[in-house]
């Protein structure tokens, strides 16, 4: 027992002396550790003989010690293999050493004819551990080598005399075979060592990988370059409502719907033409029943040497994983029918708000007129003075409802594509100078300071004037409506890089900066920090940035709450720029505003 654990210490210190760049490989830790026990335990026999030798036969001479000294190198060799990690080198540097130290004894002991010629044999049957075929043949081409050498100087006559033994010739032949077979066989039994962990170790790959096919819920297939299959799961079961070998060969493809299988086929070849994964969809049957959809992808895993990337080998093979996806497809088609509802919808909803808007217009237009000509008295006197406020306010209100009723219009059009955009040439400063002076009034009445800073270089604007002065008007409106009395509102024009600039900025109520990106969206308005609600839609800003984006500009707002507001358009010099507008009309369809939204505090 005590021997056992003296063995199973030896093992696990030369284990340790393994170098980390080989411990990820079982086979080949155990190559290093075959090589650094053999080596570890040659050198030190040599070591423990020398003192045998000293005791009986005296103190050695110098050959003798060099004799001994090159025994013991097989320790510095183990040791160079445990630094370094280098097996094939540790292995060529063993077969010169050995093959050394064999031409050396051999020289002293009659040369070719030597009694230990016969340990030559030795040095290719331990390169072979190496599993390298370059060692192997390198080891016969110096022990190949070492041989002619020998041949050569013993016919030169240039060898030192033979050292002669009280032992007969025969004996000592016989001994110098024993040994180099005794070695040769302790070689090939840590090659069978070698043989039997590899196996084992391929063996325990094998049910590793089984035993994962076996368990997985997705169906596991190895093809040939053909797509046909070679091996399946038993989740085919699962999967196909087959039994795995029902698939075999043209099996799995005859289950695929007739219209998938082109694309089942090209998955495999493309795979093989750019060695890499691919990914296919298809219809196979289930069993009895009718089709579900399925994924696959495959990899290719294995490519023969020099073959150009787009020759098919007959020996390729591709793995495939292949998955049900009935699940995510009926989620797929219920998201495509939850938008295509949700278009519908706002379809229905813009095309309702676009007849509301005409149909009240006709009417709006009528208690406007009528209640200016009672306002007016155009055709004499009422009378009663409350009576010419009543129609006042019924004419002020008219006015609002019919603002409001144009805004839903507009945004109604913006929103189906059927806001036209004229472009033509015109100076800006012209048009905010206008602006102003409609708006200077309803300011006036609150006591804000409408001030007007503008760039004289800037060059004509080439933009649908109309709209451009609609965006700056409800700009100017809602500046002003959300400024308390006596404050200030600012317009500037300026030109950036290829873009023209306004900016209405004032010192109002301000945003708070969580509802900044709600602005925008029809029938919102921002939620102020305060009870204090003012009359809108909510459409005015929504109608700007309609605008906005049908010339390819961009909207930018600032604002602090509490602080003030600054609103920031950028419209394009030279024109609308179509390939922005389009981009920005495609991500509004994709973020279609709901129908109905609250309009909430200011």
């Amino acid at each position: 027992m005590t021997s056992l654990y003296n063995i199973r210490g030896v093992n696990a210190y030369c284990r340790s002396l393994v170098h980390d760049s080989a411990a990820n490989n079982a086979l080949t830790v155990a190559r290093h550790q075959s090589f650094i026990t053999s080596h570890l335990i040659g050198g030190v026999l040599a070591l423990a003989v020398l003192p045998v030798y000293i005791a009986v036969i005296g103190q050695p001479t110098l050959l003798t010690g060099a004799a001994f000294a090159w025994l013991m190198s097989p320790i510095l060799i183990a040791v160079f293999l445990s630094r370094t990690g280098y097996l094939g080198l540790a292995h060529l540097i063993s077969a010169v050493n050995l093959t050394g130290l064999v031409t050396f004894a051999a020289a002293m002991t009659g040369g070719a004819s030597s009694y230990l010629i016969a340990w030559m044999v030795v040095v290719p049957l331990e390169a072979a551990l190496s599993a390298d075929r370059r060692i192997v043949l390198a080891a016969i081409g110096i022990a190949g080598m070492a041989l002619l050498g020998l041949a050569a100087c013993e016919l030169l006559n240039i060898l030192p005399q033979a050292r002669t033994f009280s032992l007969e010739v025969a004996m000592l032949a016989l001994l110098g075979s024993m040994s180099a077979l005794v070695y040769a066989g302790g070689l090939a039994l840590s090659v069978q060592a070698n043989y039997d962990r590899s196996a084992h170790e391929i063996r325990r790959g094998e049910q590793r990988y089984r035993l994962l096919a076996e368990n997985a819920t997705d169906m596991i297939t190895r093809h040939n370059a053909k797509g046909e299959v070679l091996f399946a799961s038993i989740a085919a079961k699962q999967i196909m409502g087959e039994e795995p070998p029902a698939l075999l060969g043209n099996g799995l493809f005859e289950r695929i719907h007739g219209a998938d299988r082109p694309a089942y086929l090209n998955a495999f070849r493309h795979c093989l033409d750019i060695n890499a994964p691919v990914s296919v969809e298809f219809r196979v049957k289930q069993g009895e029943g009718g089709y579900c959809w399925a994924e696959m992808r495959c990899r290719p895993v294995s490519r023969d040497d020099g073959a150009a990337p787009d020759v098919t080998s007959a020996g390729e093979e591709i793995v495939a994983v292949t998955r049900d996806i009935a699940a995510r497809k009926a989620q797929e088609d219920e998201i495509l029918k939850a938008r295509d509802l949700a278009e519908s919808a706002n379809k229905a909803k813009t095309q309702f708000l676009a007849n509301m808007s005409h149909e009240l217009r006709t009417p709006l237009n009528a208690i406007i007129g009528f209640a200016d000509i009672l306002n007016r008295e155009l055709y004499g006197r009422i009378g009663e003075e409350r009576y010419r406020e009543y129609a006042h306010l019924i004419h002020e209100s008219g006015e609002h409802l019919l603002s409001v009723v144009n805004e839903v219009l507009d945004m109604s059009k913006i929103e189906a594509g059927k806001f036209d955009i004229v472009a033509e040439p015109f100076e800006v400063n012209g048009l905010v100078k206008s602006c102003c002076e409609i708006m200077r009034h309803q300011g006036e009445k609150k006591a804000i300071e409408l001030r007007v800073d503008i760039d004289d270089q800037l060059p004509e604007l080439v933009a649908d004037k109309r709209a451009c002065k609609q965006i700056l008007l409800n700009l100017l409106a809602n500046a002003i409506k959300f400024t308390n009395a006596g404050g200030r509102v600012e317009v500037s024009t300026g030109r950036v890089g290829d873009h023209i600039e306004i900016a209405v900025a004032d010192n109002g109520i301000g945003i708070a900066e969580q509802d900044i990106p709600k602005l925008g969206n029809p029938f919102v308005q921002a939620e102020s920090s305060y009870d204090r609600s003012y009359e809108g839609a909510g459409l005015g800003l929504s109608v700007v940035k309609g605008l906005v984006r049908l010339h390819g500009g961009t909207l930018d707002i600032e604002s602090v709450l509490g602080e003030g507001t600054k609103v920031s358009i950028r419209l394009p010099i030279e024109g609308v720029d179509q390939a922005a507008a389009d981009a920005a009309e495609e991500l509004c369809d994709e973020a279609v505003p709901p129908p109905i939204a609250l309009v909430v505090g200011a």
